[in-house]
C-alpha cells in the first residue's frame, strides 16, 4: 500500500470527513510530484494600490446584513503561552475573555441593526466543549444555525518516504492540524455551510478569534455585495513588526493576487519578503467570503479547492528533536484569494488588527492603551495608532500563569508608552505608568518589585 492510500485509510478510519480527504490527497499528489509549495520572488510583482476601506461609499447594508454570519476561528489553545485551554476563554479585556466580547461585539449588531447575526465557531476537538459551555452562558447568542463546526485533521507523514508517521507512545501525536485554509472543506464536512445557505445566509465575515479589532463592518459588507466580490482579504501597511507576515503579491506570469507566507520564501528570497517597502501589504488574517461563490467553485472542482500548500518539516513529537522527521501538509485560509475569480484585497486601518499571540500582545491589550468601546470593539486609546512595543522576557513571562503572578495588580499604565522591555524576575505592583521608552533590567537574585504607583519615564 503506497503512501497515500495508508493516509487516506488512516483518515477514514478516524471519520475524517471527504471533502477533507480530497483536499489532503490533493496535496500529497502534489508533493509527490514535487511541488513545494515554495513562491520565489522572481515569480512575483509587488503590489502598490489595493481599494481602502476608508473611501467606500457610505452604502446601505440593511438589505445584506441579514446575509451575514460572523465566523470566528478558535481552534487554538494558546499552548505558546503555556496554556492547555481554549486560548478565547483567557480573560482579555476589562474581566472579559476573548469570547465574551466577541459575544457582546455580536449582540451589539443584531441590536443596532435589527439583523439576526449569526455568531459561529470553527473550534478544535480541543477547543469544542470548554467553548460551548463558555457559550452556554450566553443564551441570547443562539441562532437558527449550530454554534460551531469542527476543524479536520490530517496524518503527519515521514519525510523519507511520505508514509503516514507512527508514534505509539502517543498516537495523538501522529496527527496534525491543516492550517486555517482547513475552513473550506470544514464547512463542507460539518454540514455547516449547508446549513448557512439553506437558511438564507450568504457572505462570512471570518477572523481569528484572538483578534478584538475584527468586528462586522456594514460599509465593507455592503460595498462587497454591491460590486459582487466573491472574496475580500483585509490588509493593512506593513511595518517592522509586521516583516515575518504573509503578504499580498501579484504573479508575473498572469492572474489575480496571491498570499505569500514565510514558509513559502526560499531562504535567498528572505530579504525581499521581509522588504516593507517592496511589499506593502500583510494579510490581517480577516476574510470575507462569498458562501453561495464557495459552493459554486467547490462544485466545479469537484470539492477541492487546491489551496496553495505550505510544507512545514517538523519533528513527530515537537518537544523531541531526535524524534523522526515529519512533513505536515498545511493551507493557510487566505490563500483562497488565488483560486476565486475577481477576489480583491482591501485597506483597512491598523485599528482592526489587535491580534494576541503572545504574553506581550496581551499586557497590551489589557492596559489602557487599549479601550473597549461601547459598541466592544477593542481600538487603541484616543491619541493613539496602534500598541507599544512591548518585550517582556521569555523565562520570566512567556507561559501564563508566570505572566500573571508578576502582575497580580493588572497591567501598568502604557497610554503614554513607546516601548516596555523588561529583563529578569521582576513583579509589577498596581498603579504603574509607564512613559515613553522604558527599559527595565533586574540582574540580582529574588524578584524586583516595582512599586504601587511608580511612575517609569525614559
Amino acid at each position: 500500500m503506497g503512501g497515500l492510500e495508508a493516509s487516506v485509510e488512516k483518515m477514514r478510519r478516524d471519520d475524517v470527513g471527504d471533502a477533507a480527504v480530497r483536499a489532503f490527497a490533493d496535496a500529497y499528489e502534489r508533493l509527490r510530484e514535487g511541488e513545494t509549495g515554495v513562491l520565489p520572488e522572481s515569480d512575483l510583482e509587488p503590489v502598490d494600490e489595493v481599494p481602502d476601506a476608508d473611501e467606500l461609499p457610505d452604502a446601505d447594508a440593511a438589505g445584506v446584513l441579514d446575509r451575514a454570519v460572523v465566523l470566528k476561528l478558535n481552534g487554538g489553545l494558546g499552548t505558546s503561552m503555556g496554556m492547555t485551554g481554549p486560548k478565547s476563554l483567557v480573560e482579555a479585556k476589562d474581566g472579559l475573555t476573548f469570547l465574551d466580547v466577541i459575544v457582546r461585539q455580536v449582540l451589539g449588531l443584531r441590536e443596532r441593526t435589527g439583523a439576526r447575526v449569526p455568531l459561529v465557531l470553527m473550534n478544535s476537538f480541543s477547543t469544542r466543549d470548554a467553548s460551548l459551555e463558555a457559550l452556554a452562558r450566553h443564551p441570547e447568542i443562539v441562532s437558527d444555525v449550530p454554534l460551531d463546526f469542527l476543524q479536520n485533521k490530517v496524518p503527519k507523514l515521514r519525510a523519507d518516504d511520505l508514509e503516514p508517521a507512527e508514534w505509539p507512545d502517543d498516537p495523538g501525536l501522529e496527527w496534525a492540524p491543516p492550517g486555517h485554509g482547513d475552513l473550506y472543506a470544514a464547512l463542507v464536512t460539518s454540514g455547516m455551510l449547508d446549513a448557512l445557505l439553506e437558511h438564507g445566509y450568504r457572505y462570512a465575515f471570518v477572523s481569528n478569534a484572538d483578534n478584538l479589532g475584527a468586528v462586522l463592518e456594514p460599509r465593507i459588507l455592503a460595498w462587497m455585495a454591491s460590486e459582487a466580490v466573491p472574496f475580500v482579504m483585509e490588509v493593512a501597511d506593513r511595518t517592522a513588526a509586521d516583516r515575518k507576515g504573509g503578504h499580498i503579491a501579484t504573479r508575473r506570469d498572469g492572474g489575480g493576487l496571491v498570499l505569500r507566507e514565510i514558509a513559502q520564501t526560499p531562504d535567498e528570497d528572505v530579504d525581499a519578503f521581509q522588504d516593507t517597502e517592496r511589499h506593502r501589504f500583510f494579510n490581517t488574517n480577516t476574510l470575507w467570503v462569498d458562501l453561495e461563490a464557495l459552493r459554486g467553485l467547490l462544485d466545479e472542482r469537484e470539492g477541492v479547492l487546491g489551496l496553495p500548500m505550505i510544507v512545514n518539516r517538523k519533528t513527530v513529537d515537537p518537544s523531541d528533536k531526535g524524534s523522526p522527521e515529519v512533513i505536515q501538509l498545511e493551507t493557510a485560509m487566505g490563500a483562497a484569494i488565488d483560486v476565486f475569480d475577481g477576489a480583491r484585497a482591501l485597506r483597512v486601518p491598523r485599528t482592526r488588527f489587535a491580534p494576541v499571540k503572545t504574553t506581550n500582545d496581551l499586557l497590551a491589550v489589557r492596559s489602557d492603551a487599549y479601550v473597549l468601546t461601547d459598541d466592544a470593539r477593542v481600538e487603541p486609546a484616543e491619541g493613539r495608532d496602534g500598541p507599544p512595543l512591548v518585550d517582556l522576557d521569555d523565562e520570566h513571562f512567556k507561559l501564563l500563569p508566570d505572566f500573571e503572578e508578576r502582575f497580580p495588580a493588572g497591567a501598568p499604565s502604557l497610554v503614554a508608552c513607546e516601548r516596555l522591555t523588561v529583563e529578569g524576575d521582576v513583579e509589577f505592583g498596581s498603579g504603574v505608568v509607564v512613559r515613553g521608552a522604558v527599559s527595565i533590567e533586574h540582574v540580582g537574585d529574588g524578584r524586583l518589585r516595582i512599586e504601587d504607583g511608580t511612575v517609569l519615564e525614559g
